[in-house]
């Protein structure tokens, strides 16, 4: 502890350490109040833990723990040296990566809606200094400090839209978030309307939207930072901005959750946000078709056959397992405009949260390949995620007597039928899917993830993306 603050506050750290009050545990917060010894009123000493567990997603952690800390009471200014840089020795950009990462999703809180919260309820970090006494490392520190922003800024902008009520964030709504989203000078939107789905065969797409007064919409957004044919990657996210599961509806206690149902095309929006901020000389597209899952007079019924976009049919059994209609001509039109890769988010089954929890997210693939550049990602970002099999025997389950293909396989497997499911519609790209049912939302504050919607995948799709440009 023989440090320059320490020193300035005539060693009472080091005294704190001898006397065992300090033992730097992992999530230990000691407050020392200063009493004008420096300028801020405070220091706050946080344990780093034990050295064979401290990594960089650790300090991302941390700097979020410590932002949370930061609320009662409330710090308007804090400075902070680069946890794990020194004696870590961890990568000194990375780890200021890391800080303002966490420290911006550790912070994180939706209140818009909170008309009597308290000042305390209320408070965040107004500045976030990172000090490093090291000029010939500021630099590089800067612009790592700054990539963390963005992640972390395109992160939030992701749990915002799936935290909204689904009255205030229909599909109009969501196309509208997109729109700003797309305000960006290097990125382009369209947003496609009912009548010109139904020009291209979306029926699978067009049939979840039927018992709706909402009309569907199906946002392209697209960033072309090499200029060439297609697109090097196109994210494709399920868009259902409130899902009552229509005719085959869904039981009344817990359906308030259904309006994260579009939690995947939040994700896609998001991550297109970040990818125009850090400008990778990479092609990338973003597809969310948008729509709610309603009964009414017109709705879909279980018994019916649709097409899609392919010309695939398809027998609709149960009209709650729309997730995969919507994105079944997602993924067709993104292959449409010439996308090389694929990956497809969703809160797609609740048989993934049975399978695994709220640890990881299910990735299902037809490309090793693809898959592991999606793993390095995710890796990176300090999330998990968990491939399923995809063995053939799996789609014998979606046969059909009526129809190219059913839309459910029963009850065994769930969450790889889905996937079975959406195979049929990328004709061999290599493709990733990413079922996020049982991440979408978490249940309290743990590290960077935020009680609500956790913002997990978007940084992932992110580095998965910006990883085009290496070739």
């Amino acid at each position: 502890a023989d440090r320059p603050v320490d020193r300035a506050l005539d060693g009472a750290i080091s005294k704190l350490i001898e006397l065992g009050d300090i033992r730097g545990k992992a999530g230990e917060r000691t407050t020392i109040h200063t009493f004008g010894k420096i300028p801020a009123p405070r220091v706050l000493v946080a344990g780093l833990g034990k050295a064979d567990d401290f990594d960089v997603h650790a300090v991302r952690n941390l700097s979020a723990e410590v932002a949370r800390a930061c609320r009662k009471p409330a710090v308007n200014t804090v400075a902070t040296v680069v946890h794990g840089a020194g004696i870590g020795g961890l990568d000194p950009d990375a780890c200021a990566q890391a800080v303002a990462e966490g420290a911006l999703l550790g912070a994180y809180q939706f209140l818009r809606y909170k008309t009597e919260a308290d000042d305390d309820d209320k408070a965040a970090i107004g500045q976030l200094t990172i000090v490093e006494h090291d000029a010939s490392k500021v630099e590089g520190m800067a612009a790592a400090a700054n990539r963390g922003r963005v992640m972390a800024e395109a992160t939030n902008l992701a749990r915002d839209l799936a935290n909204e009520p689904a009255n205030n964030l229909n599909p109009t709504d969501l196309a509208g978030r997109a729109g700003d989203v797309a305000s960006a000078p290097n990125l382009e939107i369209e947003v496609m309307e009912e009548e010109e789905m139904a020009a291209k065969g979306m029926g699978s797409l067009l049939s979840v939207a039927r018992g709706s007064i909402q009309p569907a919409k199906l946002v392209r957004i697209s960033y072309k930072g090499r200029g060439g044919e297609g697109y090097d990657l196109a994210l494709v996210g399920k868009g259902i901005t409130f899902d009552t599961g229509g005719i085959s509806i869904k039981p009344a206690q817990g359906m308030e959750a259904m309006k994260a149902d579009m939690t995947g095309a939040a994700s896609v929006i998001a991550a297109m946000q970040a990818v125009a901020a850090l400008e990778p000389k990479a092609d990338i597209l973003a597809i969310a078709p948008c729509t709610e899952n309603m009964p009414g007079g017109n709705a879909t019924r279980p018994g019916d056959v649709v097409s899609a976009m392919n010309g695939k049919t398809i027998e609709i059994l149960n009209t709650d397992a729309e997730g995969r209609l919507v994105l079944a001509d997602g993924l067709c039109y993104a292959r449409e405009l010439g996308a090389r890769h694929l990956v497809d988010v969703a809160t797609l089954t609740g048989a993934v949260s049975v399978a695994l929890g709220d640890q990881c997210y299910g990735l299902m693939t037809n490309n090793d390949a693809l898959a592991k550049r999606f793993e390095a990602a995710a890796e990176a970002a300090g999330e998990r995620s968990w491939r399923l099999p995809m063995f053939k025997e799996y789609g014998e389950q979606l046969k059909s007597n009526v129809s190219v293909v059913k839309n459910i396989g029963g009850r065994q497997a769930g969450s790889i039928t889905a996937a079975k499911f959406l195979e049929h519609f990328v004709d061999e790209k290599p493709w990733v899917h990413l079922d996020i049912a049982g991440v979408d939302m978490a249940s309290k504050d743990k590290g960077w993830v935020t009680k609500g919607a956790s913002g997990q995948v978007v940084r992932a799709l992110v580095n998965l993306a910006v990883g085009f440009a290496d070739e």
